[in-house]
């Protein structure tokens, strides 16, 4: 378990670090966002009954755990560098500790909420195609940056 959280959060720094390399965040968000889309369409081999109802529920969840990871994480990721870190007191380290427990507790209750969603809609089976089909899509995701990082 602890490794699938280890590899949640390097693939969150590198898609931070893909983003944040880029001005152009919104434009390359929407671009990963369309191949997830249809990365996870082929994947799951959805019934155009049962897409018309998941897509909706999967993108107001897909929306919002960016926008947890994305917004609130960067900023305790920037108080984590290597000069912040050193220097903050023991009771700023306890508030930022706080905070990243929070975020970690809305991300798990969030996605809580997507599976309950999503059983109305779903079989089981599709579910855990799902998931195993988000999981190969970050590793494919994670891949492409670094080959596109070992390039330049």
């Amino acid at each position: 378990m602890k490794i699938k959280n280890i590899l949640t959060v390097i693939l969150f720094l590198a898609t931070l670090s893909f983003y944040a390399q880029n001005d152009k965040i919104d434009e390359k968000r929407e671009k990963v966002k369309a191949f997830k889309v249809s990365f996870l369409t082929t994947e799951l081999e959805l019934t155009s009954t049962e897409a018309e109802k998941f897509w909706p529920i999967y993108n107001a969840y897909d929306d919002k755990q960016f926008e947890l990871r994305h917004d609130k994480m960067k900023t305790y990721l920037r108080k984590l560098d290597d000069d912040n870190l050193n220097s903050i007191s023991e009771k700023e380290a306890a508030v930022l500790l706080s905070q990243i427990e929070s975020t970690d507790k809305e991300l798990y209750l969030l996605r809580e909420k997507f599976m309950s969603n999503v059983k109305k809609v779903l079989p089981a089976k599709k579910i855990l195609k799902l998931k195993k089909s988000e999981d190969d899509f970050n590793r494919k995701l994670l891949k492409q940056y670094r080959d596109k990082a070992g390039k330049n």
